[in-house]
């Protein structure tokens, strides 16, 4: 099993990676299928099912869709030409993706909303659908949003989860058991292991830049949410807090009578300065989601700025470590809130977030492996209701405690050995059997949990 640190983290737009990014990359591949056809189109259709429909406006994910049928994509979004797309398909009924000319799509009739039951591969489900001159359907596809901006077809995903048709790579673990005995055989770290894999699979130069473009976006959108104040976009009136809070921080900097606990407060201004500009739509990292983002950057910030003896040149370790954990994870469980509740999104970012700092902190890969199970084996159970389908509350303060739990799981781990009672495979399969036992009320519908007991006014 392989899946790319670059596909674990990709720079993408907010609020939402399975509801935003994802519907824009199904629409491009849809654009993509088209342009390979040998029919003409005129028109497009597209509707949505299951969370996409219930969470969608509050997503963004109609914008998005219709974004990605002209053509725009995630990790070239420019918000400004993209409002200046929508007034001008809004005015027009038209899209005009390069290559294919314009196509008729009226967003307020071509775009539907599907409140009946989800479709039957994944509960983000779309079905984009070409038209002839007639308005007959000539083309469709069924695409399913996996989480973490990930897209398949309705037969990629019958294939099942290991679609991997690339060439091999010397370290195929698909287990946390198979991780840990491969790097005692070969005496490597995870961090080691992940990073001959990628090798094999690329080269090391597009590695490093990579993962420093990685890093660099998210230390940005940190610093971006620091200094942002105001109100987020949706209607629930939530101020952005991250500022003050960050003010006040500096403003306590030196004083004796500052409380030990302070740090938390650090940990968690990074993380919310992060899904705050998720919340409104900015740039980010899927950290493996958007609704996630924050934990990852907030606890590299944490290690950076407050751990001594720390070097910016182990961030790369940091993000191979986490990111082999969160490829196990959604290889054998889910990092979808849709499918398996905010246990699926948090619980695996803070995992992935505890991982990596005690590879850092020199922990061993026994030691890396029990971070993470501590980090994630805290998070079971955790619903995904957010309140008038926006991904602001509970979620930003979330990813903060997110990130208090990830240090806490690391500290945790490397003052013992690395022996523990619950393996990281079993609390992966304990995540996944209850995200399949967990109703769909709580898996990011917003209609159960505090999306119904708080006012969406």
């Amino acid at each position: 099993m392989f899946l790319s640190v670059f596909d674990m983290f990709k720079v993408g737009i907010g609020p939402s990676s399975s509801h935003t990014m994802g519907p824009m990359v199904a629409a491009a591949r849809f654009l993509d299928a088209l342009r390979a056809s040998p029919f003409e189109f005129h028109g497009l259709r597209a509707s949505l099912h299951g969370s996409l429909a219930f969470t969608g406006v509050g997503h963004a994910t109609d914008r998005a869709t219709v974004l990605g049928l002209a053509g725009f994509m995630p990790d070239t979004y420019d918000d400004a030409k993209a409002d200046a797309a929508m007034a001008e398909i809004v005015q027009s009924k038209n899209v005009s993706p390069d290559g294919l000319g314009p196509l008729a799509f009226d967003p307020k009739n071509d775009l539907k909303f599907d409140f009946g039951p989800n479709l039957p591969g994944h509960a983000n489900g779309m079905i984009l659908m070409a038209t002839d001159a007639q308005g007959d359907v000539t083309f469709q596809e069924t695409y399913y949003s996996i989480g973490g901006g990930f897209v398949m077809t309705a037969a990629e995903l019958a294939e099942g989860k290991d679609t991997d048709e690339g060439d091999p790579v010397p370290y195929p673990f698909k287990s946390a058991a198979e991780m840990l005995e491969m790097a005692n055989i070969a005496g490597k770290s995870i961090a080691e292991m992940k990073r001959a894999n990628e090798i094999a699979r690329g080269c090391t130069e597009s590695l490093r830049t990579g993962t420093a473009r990685i890093w660099q976006v998210m230390s940005d959108c940190i610093d971006r949410g620091m200094a942002r104040d105001g109100i987020l976009p949706g209607g629930l009136n939530v101020r952005r807090r991250a500022k003050g809070i960050h003010d006040a921080l500096i403003a306590e900097r030196g004083m004796n009578l500052t409380a030990p606990h302070t740090i938390n407060d650090w940990m968690s201004v990074y993380a919310m300065a992060v899904n705050e500009e998720n919340a409104a739509g900015g740039q980010v990292v899927t950290a493996p989601t958007n609704g996630a983002a924050g934990v990852v950057p907030a606890t590299i910030r944490y290690y950076l700025d407050h751990v001594p003896n720390a070097s910016e040149s182990k961030v790369e370790e940091f993000l191979l470590t986490a990111a082999a954990i969160g490829g196990l994870v959604k290889f054998n469980a889910s990092i979808s809130g849709a499918e398996a509740g905010c246990q699926a999104e948090v619980g695996s970012a803070a995992a992935m977030a505890a991982a990596g700092l005690c590879a850092v902190l020199g922990g061993t890969v026994e030691q890396v492996e029990n971070a993470a199970e501590i980090a994630l084996e805290h998070h079971l159970g955790m619903t995904c209701d957010p309140v008038k389908g926006l991904v602001q509350v509970p979620c930003i303060e979330r990813n903060g405690l997110g990130a208090i739990k990830a240090v806490s799981a690391a500290s945790l781990a490397l003052r013992g050995d690395g022996q523990h009672l619950v393996p990281l495979d079993a609390c992966i399969e304990t995540m996944r059997q209850t995200g399949v036992d967990m109703s769909e009320k709580y898996k990011e519908t917003s209609l159960g949990g505090l999306a119904v007991n708080i006012p969406n006014c």
